[in-house]
């Protein structure tokens, strides 16, 4: 396991909200903030010369919006993964990032230590949603599964196992161990899994296997 720290970017057009961020995650001995941004047009710069493990994306921003930056960002850097920050909650909003391939979202009257705690989670493939916001999402992907009963249908059976086990939280790291496999393979059975279900992130992977687990009880 690599001792390297979790490499986050800020993106916030409040120069008093990065500085906060900023000093927050600097009291982690395993994040390092590498960049911050004010808008939209900078943080695409900054992120795709230099991509982080985690992007933190303000919803709104000055010259755009952070859901649309984060579909660029999850678009040009597959491998960097976007939390969004916003002042208020807002299910649509919510929603909608995940559906541009964001991991979660959490406020800004966030406690310190869970910012922390979620930019790990984050970092480590796993994801932020509350129950409304999966119902929503999982109405919003059903018209894209494979077939009405069985949004699995395309998938091999190590694939379908590889999905139940996204489903349960699981790092590619733990679910290589748990399967025996090498973690490439797993991130290579990720990457087909999101192109036969048209999706963009593993949140909306977690999401579907979670609900599909709940409907087969």
């Amino acid at each position: 396991m690599s001792d390297a720290p979790v490499r986050v970017f800020i993106v916030d057009d409040h120069e008093l909200v990065r500085r906060g961020l900023r000093d927050l995650l600097g009291t982690a001995d395993d994040l390092e903030v590498i960049g911050e941004a004010a808008n939209v047009a900078e943080a695409l710069v900054g992120i795709t010369a230099n991509p982080p493990d985690v992007a933190i994306l303000d919803v709104r921003l000055p010259d755009g919006s952070g859901v649309e930056l984060c579909r660029d960002v999850r678009s040009a850097c597959p491998d960097t993964h976007c939390l969004m920050l916003t002042s208020y909650a807002d299910d649509d909003a919510l929603l909608a990032a995940v559906m541009a391939g964001a991991s979660g979202f959490v406020l800004k009257q966030i406690l310190g230590q869970n910012l922390v705690a979620a930019v790990h989670t984050v970092a480590g493939g796993g994801n932020l949603l509350d129950q409304r916001s999966t119902a929503a999402l999982m109405e919003r992907l059903r018209g894209r599964s494979a077939t009405p009963t069985d949004p699995f249908g395309k998938l091999t059976e190590r694939e379908r196992e590889i999905v139940d086990l996204i489903g349960e939280g699981l790092t590619n790291r733990i679910i290589a161990k748990r399967m025996h496999l090498a973690e490439k393979t797993i991130k290579n059975n990720v990457t087909r899994i999101l192109a036969k279900l048209d999706l963009s992130s593993r949140t909306q992977v977690a999401v579907l296997a979670t609900k599909a687990s709940q409907a087969g009880k």
